[in-house]
């Protein structure tokens, strides 16, 4: 159960319904850490604004969604771990590969950028950095722009599953791929 009620749009506040009715409009989330963010709503806007950006920057969906697995299953996000598992999945990422990094495992990526983006983020969430061996490998497979971006999406979607798991925003009891305990 949530720590965090729910507020529905007509109970929102003018500044609330209108970063709301943006983020609608445009597609963009509006569940899981957005539920805490709209509180703040030059926070909700932000993250919205941030999600898109790395959204768009340089890194593939399916590269993305690798980042975004690795950070959930770190940070035990249950709601976050149920939105990217759908997502990899719609853009071709096989259940193993979600099943594996749910395990905790390694898992079997032939692509050299998917599998860097799994190597980073592992090691950034783990050791609190990158040694000077990772860095350099991930510069060379990614090349500086993306190894930025992927950076910032670790960090980024750390903030997303922090929130969700701090006001304990739970996914749908039918939830197709539960996080493994």
């Amino acid at each position: 159960m949530a720590r965090i009620p729910i507020i529905d749009r007509a109970n929102m506040n003018a500044e609330q319904a209108r970063v709301y009715d943006v983020a609608k409009q445009a597609g963009g989330p509006l569940g899981g850490p957005y539920y805490a963010y709209i509180r703040l709503p030059k926070l909700f806007e932000a993250a919205q604004n941030l999600r898109g950006t790395l959204a768009s920057g340089p890194l593939s969906r399916r590269e993305q969604q690798i980042v975004n697995l690795v950070v959930a299953r770190h940070w035990n996000a249950k709601y976050p771990w149920f939105a990217q598992a759908r997502a990899s999945l719609t853009v071709g990422i096989d259940q193993s590969i979600v099943d594996a990094i749910n395990a905790r495992k390694t898992p079997n990526l032939p692509d050299a950028r998917e599998r860097t983006c799994f190597v980073v983020s592992s090691e950034i969430l783990a050791n609190k950095g990158l040694s000077d061996a990772t860095y350099a490998a991930a510069e060379k497979t990614m090349g500086l722009e993306s190894l930025v971006a992927l950076v910032a999406m670790t960090g980024s979607f750390s903030m997303t599953c922090i929130t969700a798991g701090t006001f304990g925003i739970e996914p749908p009891a039918d939830n197709p791929t539960p996080l493994a305990p």
